[in-house]
């Protein structure tokens, strides 16, 4: 990645703006130690666009994304967002983005954090040994299908349809990140009753057929969910479509200890990509500094590894999110009864500071005497 590499910021609403200003903080930090000298942009979008704009992405914003090497969103989606009679709602929004940038992989790692494995409702030996990754599809399924509010018979439908080209990008995607970890790739479907699922797997299957190292395991959605409770570190990469692949995952956070602590990149076929933390706006608690950063300095990291190629960075980074929890510093949501509580901003500074520190020491020549 060049010099002066640009990164678009979309904060968003409800907690979007403090995750995103500790994004913002560890992408600072990036900037000085990698010497890249980052440009970072702030551009509208979500509920907080609609009420300026009249639309949840104005075309400023697109056009800013558009110009950019990468995009880190905070969160979109307001109870209180005016109603959209022209142009989109928050969540179509990043929908749109999606689409547009034909971001069709959507990676979302699922860490263990050794500091708190008291948090998870599994039992601890159910965790040893868990690092798993979904990979989701992202531009098709469900959410992208033909769909009615109301048909001529008085009912609303939405439409689940893939075609061999979508199922076949994604599954090299998943084959190919398996072939650096484990090797292992669970493809999960509801073949037994979906026409459309019983063609993802015939394509996965294909695509598979070509990674003869990599073992493939098909697997129906309903038994992956009972999979994650009892075998988590059986699994390595879960290849899943675009609705699948959003429960799933969140009901993967349990393992982690929090949805606040996931972060996700969605990537296409270049290094360009958009990265979030996976929780939601969280109104309730907006403003009030109880947001936890973890997730989104984490989608930092992703951001470095994939779309930067700063692969040191991106492991220091996430050692620095280790190295904080394990010294027991904490938002309350993953607080416990002997932990030192901070604001999303104190613990945004903690972890950069961490990250700085140590990458400035590493740099440092030993003294010979």
């Amino acid at each position: 990645m060049s010099a002066g590499a640009r990164i678009t910021l979309l904060p968003g609403d409800g907690i979007g703006p403090e995750v995103t200003a500790a994004a913002q903080r560890a992408l600072e930090s990036l900037s000085r130690v990698s010497g890249l000298g980052l440009e970072l942009d702030v551009a509208e979008i979500g509920a907080a666009a609609l009420r300026s704009h009249g639309t949840a992405l104005p075309p400023a914003t697109l056009a800013a994304c558009e110009s950019s090497d990468a995009i880190f969103l905070g969160a979109v989606g307001s109870p209180s967002a005016p109603t959209a009679t022209e142009g989109l709602t928050p969540e179509q929004a990043l929908l749109t983005l999606r689409r547009h940038f034909e971001l069709f992989a959507n990676l979302r790692p699922v860490p263990r954090f050794e500091a708190l494995t008291s948090l998870a409702p599994l039992k601890a030996e159910r965790l040893d040994g868990v690092d798993l990754l979904f990979v989701r599809e992202l531009n098709g399924g469900l959410y992208y299908g033909r769909r009615a509010e109301q048909s001529a018979d008085g009912d609303a439908f939405d439409t689940l349809s893939y075609s061999d080209r979508e199922i076949h990008r994604i599954a090299k995607v998943a084959f190919e990140l398996a072939g650096g970890r484990r090797q292992r790739v669970t493809s999960v479907d509801k073949a037994n009753v979906l026409a459309s699922m019983r063609q993802w797997r015939r394509a996965v299957t294909a695509v598979g057929s070509a990674y003869p190292a990599v073992q493939l395991e098909h697997c129906y959605v309903d038994r992956l969910a009972m999979d994650l409770l009892h075998r988590p570190a059986d699994l390595d990469v879960v290849l899943t479509g675009n609705l699948f692949g959003d429960i799933l995952s969140d009901e993967a956070a349990a393992i982690a200890g929090s949805l606040g602590l996931l972060p996700s990149a969605s990537l296409g076929a270049s290094t360009f990509g958009l990265y979030e933390p996976v929780h939601g706006s969280a109104p309730d608690i907006a403003g009030a500094g109880l947001a936890n950063p973890i997730g989104a300095l984490l989608s930092v990291a992703l951001l470095a590894r994939h779309s930067l190629g700063l692969e040191e960075l991106a492991v220091r980074l996430e050692s620095a999110v280790d190295e904080v929890l394990a010294e027991g510093l904490r938002t309350p949501d993953i607080a416990e009864e002997d932990s030192v509580i901070l604001s999303s901003t104190e613990l945004a500074a903690e972890v950069t500071g961490r990250f700085e520190e140590a990458w400035w020491q590493s740099r440092v020549p030993l003294m010979v005497v």
